[in-house]
């Protein structure tokens, strides 16, 4: 896993531009402690941050494509293919001669064998950039599901490009600018795709390939989600989930350092982390080594909330003891979720205001910080929710036939709303719910749908669709940046394409064919878990209930409030902020009753931090 930068400009030297190009890069230390490199002609400027896990000695970039002593092509590449060696046996079938034993090589010439359609040919989680030196063009690719992130910045001249919007604003050419659509994309909680909320800068959208060269900047689909008939008896289809999944965790533990997993004690997490154990045992290594986090107190004092109805930490023991994992637990508290320092480590490592999810940026990043202490990859179990349909939005009757996205319905309850503190004029200007509308109608306007299919196997299509396009983005954005804060590769198996298109189109009657959620992945891998996760009721990553919490951002949010120059003041309706300071702190504080204070304390770290200017 890596950092990567460039700058592209037909009409300019930029071997005269070092400088700039080597700040660029620079920004990505933390994604890529281990290297640097980078590689400079007239017109293009190609930046590498490299974190060793695969071929350690000979996958150094920018890597340098050449015959018979002239460069071809350059590659920065960020990621891990997970088919790179039959891919590397293919093309060595046709003619092509490796140095290395790296799966960036293997990327760098299935490009000069297939040019962009090479994208279709991988198996992983990638964000790349080709500069062919012959065509002077450079091609930008993002994986399928997104899960390794690229943003690039057009130019009349040509683009500069980077993992993270960091690596695009070193470059001092580049306005630090927020318009009103890239406010709306920070209050409300649906992703647009491609929208990167600085003007002018955009993402990569997931299964696409941007081309620049000298005529201008095109954008190209090789992959979607597509509609196809589901043929396999539901005996066949949980065989088939778990051969996938085997084969998918199986290749997923290719590595070089030391590896590990996320273990929260859910079903997700625990089905990786067993077959990880089964797999090392077949291999006759092990045992495997995992990762949980809590906190202080939460196992005395925990309560129920809409969120979640147990605690995780019971279930973390079965699961260990059952595949005797060599597990740690990593404990926090309201001291380190509150620590400015902290704050500041998680608002550099995102480039944008974290609204959402609130305490969970900060125990993200500190537990990404102990696993780092001990491993390099990590696998987790994301996705799963939205690929097999464990969110509550999945059952909730209601959800059938609301217009609007599911996790923005009453089934969460007010999680989802972070602005009642700001000035009421300014959301009427913004019009969230005007944008929200139109962003679902869009959404909806893409799913795919088999001929003559509709009523309740239609609309479970549609709601797959939106967790798998809107809604994952924003777990695998947290998720990235967090771990490469830290310098962790997150590896995310059910994000596998194969596994993907599989069960996407598996009719929701087998999703759902012993009447609870996930049925399809509890039935896969039921025999390599305890029973007590097997009947567990899904709950989320978790979250502090520690009331000294939300006293310290009542406190912070004073501070702002009375500073009487915090950038945020204009936004806020200060009325109803003194308000909501005067309220008794609750007993029974939670992810949900403290979204409100979050969401303005994230926004005004940003606009102080990174001196954005607001056109609104």
């Amino acid at each position: 896993m890596c950092g990567i930068a460039g700058w592209v400009d037909f009409e300019r030297d930029l071997t005269q531009e070092r400088s700039t190009a080597q700040a660029m890069t620079e920004t990505m230390t933390c994604r890529g402690p281990d290297a640097e490199g980078l590689w400079l002609a007239p017109h293009a400027a190609i930046g590498h941050r490299r974190l060793s896990v695969i071929d350690l000695e000979g996958g150094k970039q920018p890597m340098v494509a050449e015959e018979d002593g002239r460069p071809l092509a350059v590659l920065t590449f960020s990621g891990e293919i997970y088919n790179y060696r039959e891919l590397r046996s293919e093309l060595i079938s046709r003619g092509h001669r490796f140095r290395t034993q790296s799966d960036t090589e293997v990327v760098l010439r299935a490009y000069l064998e297939w040019g962009q359609d090479l994208a279709t040919r991988l198996n992983g989680m990638f964000a790349f950039a080709v500069w062919d030196i012959r065509s002077e063009e450079l091609l930008l690719v993002r994986d399928r599901m997104g899960v390794k992130p690229l943003y690039y910045y057009p130019t009349p001249d040509g683009v500069l490009f980077g993992s993270e919007p960091k690596a695009i604003l070193a470059n001092t050419e580049i306005p630090r600018r927020v318009n009103m659509d890239g406010l709306r994309e920070i209050l409300d909680m649906v992703k647009t795709p491609e929208h990167a909320i600085f003007t002018g800068m955009s993402e990569v959208r997931p299964g696409h390939v941007v081309r620049v060269r000298r005529q201008g900047l095109s954008k190209h689909e090789y992959w979607a989600l597509q509609a196809k008939e589901h043929e396999d008896s539901l005996e066949k289809t949980i065989t088939t989930v778990r051969e996938l999944l085997e084969d998918i965790v199986s290749r997923q533990l290719i590595s070089d350092v030391p590896l590990c997993s996320l273990l929260s004690g859910g079903l997700d997490s625990s089905a990786v982390t067993a077959l990880a154990a089964k797999a090392l045992k077949d291999q006759g290594a092990g045992p495997v080594r995992s990762f949980s986090v809590d906190f202080v107190g939460a196992a005395e004092n925990f309560v129920p909330d809409p969120l979640r109805s147990t605690p995780d930490a019971p279930f973390v023991r079965d699961l260990a003891e059952l595949v005797q994992a060599d597990h740690k637990e990593i404990l926090l508290d309201s001291d380190d979720l509150s620590d400015p320092a902290v704050r500041a480590a998680v608002l550099a490592a995102t480039d944008l205001p974290p609204v959402w999810y609130g305490d969970l940026w900060p125990s993200l990043y500190l537990l990404f910080r102990a696993v780092r202490e001990r491993s390099t990859v990590a696998l987790s179990g994301e996705s799963a929710d939205e690929l097999f349909g464990g969110y509550s939005w999945f059952h909730d009757p209601e959800v059938l036939t609301a217009e609007t996205f599911p996790w923005l319905t009453s089934t969460p309850g007010p999680f989802y709303d972070g602005t009642p503190l700001f000035d009421k004029s300014l959301l009427g200007r913004l019009d969230l719910l005007g944008r929200r509308r139109d962003s679902y109608h869009e959404a909806i306007a893409e799913v795919p749908v088999l001929p003559g299919e509709s009523g309740l196997e239609k609309r479970m299509r549609e709601l797959g669709y939106l967790n798998l396009t809107r809604f994952v983005n924003t777990l695998l954005d947290r998720k990235d940046r967090m771990s490469m804060a830290v310098g962790l590769e997150v590896r995310v198996p059910f994000c596998d394409h194969r596994l993907v298109e599989y069960v996407f189109n598996a009719p929701w009657a087998m999703k759902k064919f012993d009447g609870r959620e996930k049925s399809l992945l509890r039935a896969a891998a039921k025999d390599v878990l305890p029973q007590s996760i097997v009947e567990r009721v899904k709950a989320p990553y978790p979250s502090t209930q520690d009331s000294g919490y939300e006293k310290k951002l009542r406190d912070r949010l004073a501070e702002v409030v009375s500073s009487g120059n915090a950038p945020i003041l204009p936004l806020l309706d200060l009325g109803r902020v003194q308000d909501r300071l005067d309220r008794p702190v609750s007993n029974e504080s939670t992810q949900i009753t403290r979204i409100d204070l979050e969401v303005p304390l994230s926004l005004n770290s940003w606009l102080e931090s990174y001196q954005v200017t607001l056109d609104l």
